[in-house]
């Protein structure tokens, strides 16, 4: 069986991201990895969450990360000033005393790399993104804001088409919400402490077949 483990928000737990890689990979030998976006602000550790995905996973597995919203906002704050004190406010604070402090303390290669990031992975039953996608709309012709910003309307249980959505972005923490066409995985892991990762069969299509949770501290204790 060929599976695909999707990690949802991390916001700086680096603690919660490290039992998660190493839960995953004690499982098989081989398999797809994907992680939807936010990886900083909010939580403690940005900058060590950066680090990790930067140098990839066990050898025989595909990472493939994509970008969120809250990584787009870093990426506009440090590379344009007028934006720093909009991103600061929505979490940013915290990302930057990962790194010291100083905006000049990020790494360029942290920036590029938050940059680069894909905002959308598509497989034969699936399509993985952050936020969502218009299913009204063909998706080479998705906007960037749309991928990275949606919101659902509550209960929403369309995917797109025959294809199943699986997105983070809207926190629900007693979740995961699945519905027909869609899976929301974002459990407010940073705060909660507790992650919620989708494990999917790439030979069937729908929703998750199993997950895997990871039980950490709450914020703040």
């Amino acid at each position: 069986m060929s599976l695909t483990y999707v990690i949802p928000d991390i916001h700086g737990r680096h603690d919660l991201l490290n039992d998660g890689l190493a839960e995953i990979t004690a499982r098989s030998e081989t398999g797809v990895i994907v992680t939807l976006g936010d990886y900083v602000d909010k939580g403690p550790e940005s900058k060590q969450v950066v680090d990790r995905l930067m140098s990839g996973v066990a050898q025989g597995w595909s990472l493939v990360a994509l970008k969120g919203n809250h990584d787009a906002l870093m990426v506009e704050a440090l590379r344009d000033p007028s934006k720093l004190a909009a991103w600061i406010a929505k979490g940013g604070d915290a990302a930057l005393a990962s790194y010291g402090g100083d905006p000049a303390a990020v790494p360029e290669v942290h920036i590029a790399w938050l940059d680069r990031l894909r905002l959308m992975h598509v497989d034969a039953h699936r399509i993985y993104v952050h936020a969502g996608v218009d299913p009204e709309i063909a998706l080479d012709q998705q906007s960037e804001a749309t991928l990275l910003w949606k919101r659902y309307p509550k209960g929403f249980p369309g995917g797109f088409g025959d294809l199943h959505v699986v997105h983070g972005h809207d926190n629900f923490p007693e979740g995961p919400l699945l519905y027909q066409g869609r899976t929301n995985l974002d459990t407010l892991a940073w705060r909660t402490g507790r992650l919620t990762i989708g494990v999917f069969d790439d030979d069937r299509p729908g929703g998750p077949v199993d997950f895997i949770v990871i039980r950490g501290s709450p914020a703040g204790r």
